[in-house]
């Protein structure tokens, strides 16, 4: 797990109200107040004793207190704190082991391994599943298409390995003539057909930072409308989220607003996928909680994923999304075990 900040340290009976309010609130969905927290934590402990307590995790901003309300709930750093020191995580229940083995069958080709691992995680957990589709071992550029289209937008159309075509749009900062995203199209094919995407990408990095100043201004937005659309080309960026709707359960997303960004930004995927590229190359389980993730529309949301491996080489990432009051003692031994029988029936000579 990574911890995303340095907590302060706590005293032993600290530990156990903020692990007892956290369990609480995790379950339940409500702020918890002294008398029920004293009860829960098992202490010996007066209500007042309780409250001062609280009112130090307050004040190290570990809890805080909703509105008007008596109770507290887990801030982000007391999620944290819960999550790297605090949490308790169990074995799973071999049934669920089984059940996930089950359904990753060795027999599947890789597409449809993902697509039942997202779907798995989903029914599992009761929470959003997602699975990035495998990174290509080799992906050439075979050519590169511009197309206008209306409203400062281009079609950008690529054509990879002789036989994938992806397609992306563009935002541009003004309308673009069939003539000109002709030229710009021209000038990539010839400087880069046929040239491994990741090789591709190293050039215009450079070219772009390095020799920007000596471009005429036709192969500097050449190059940076291919800049745009090669990141998501290189890791052949997809992925394959399942039980989104499970998240209108929950008080805290369930609000017409933050669902209507939240499932605008599963469509358009960009955000999500560069959240989940820093996964694959952090090459271990991670957990992102609410504002940790660097992306608003995940402020209310926690996000726990795991590489899944073939021949040792990480070629995705899983995961699950859900509140940041999920069961994350649950859910990481969910995630964690998914990615292992994954990477095993991907690599079905092991």
């Amino acid at each position: 797990m990574s911890s995303q900040s340095e907590v302060p340290e706590l005293s032993e009976r600290a530990q156990c109200l903020l692990k007892a309010l956290t369990e609480r609130y995790i379950r339940e969905g409500q702020p918890v107040g002294s008398r029920t927290l004293a009860r829960d934590a098992g202490l010996k402990l007066s209500p007042a004793t309780v409250r001062n307590v609280i009112a130090d995790l307050e004040e190290m901003g570990l809890v805080s207190s909703p509105h008007t309300s008596a109770g507290r709930v887990p801030t982000v750093q007391g999620y944290r704190l819960f999550v790297d020191t605090l949490l308790s995580v169990k074995p799973l229940d071999e049934s669920v082991v089984e059940e996930i083995r089950v359904n990753l069958d060795a027999e599947h080709d890789a597409r449809e391994l993902v697509e039942s691992a997202s779907g798995l995680l989903s029914d599992v957990t009761r929470l959003a599943g997602v699975v990035t589709l495998p990174r290509r071992e080799h992906a050439a550029l075979e050519r590169v298409e511009f197309l206008p289209l209306s409203d400062r937008k281009v079609l950008a159309v690529l054509v990879i390995n002789d036989k994938e075509v992806q397609n992306s749009i563009l935002h541009t900062d003004r309308n673009y003539s069939a003539g000109e995203l002709q030229q710009y199209s021209n000038f990539l094919n010839e400087q880069f057909a046929g040239r491994e995407i990741q090789e591709v990408r190293e050039r215009l990095v450079t070219e772009l930072r390095e020799t920007r100043e000596h471009l005429d201004r036709m192969m500097r937005t050449a190059l940076d409308m291919a800049d745009q659309v090669l990141g998501e080309a290189e890791q052949g960026s997809d992925y394959v989220l399942a039980g989104q709707t499970n998240l209108m359960q929950f008080d805290e997303l369930c609000n017409v607003t933050t669902l209507r960004q939240l499932f605008e930004a599963f469509d358009e995927k960009r955000q999500i996928l560069k959240l989940l590229d820093q996964c694959v190359e952090s090459e271990h389980l991670q957990i992102f909680i609410g504002e940790e993730s660097g992306y608003q529309i995940l402020d209310e949301c926690s996000l726990v994923t795991a590489p899944y491996t073939v021949d040792g080489r990480v070629l995705g990432v899983l995961g699950v999304i859900g509140p940041t009051r999920m069961a994350y003692e649950r859910v990481i031994p969910i995630v964690d075990a998914t990615a292992r029988i994954l990477s095993a029936a991907l690599n079905p000579k092991e």
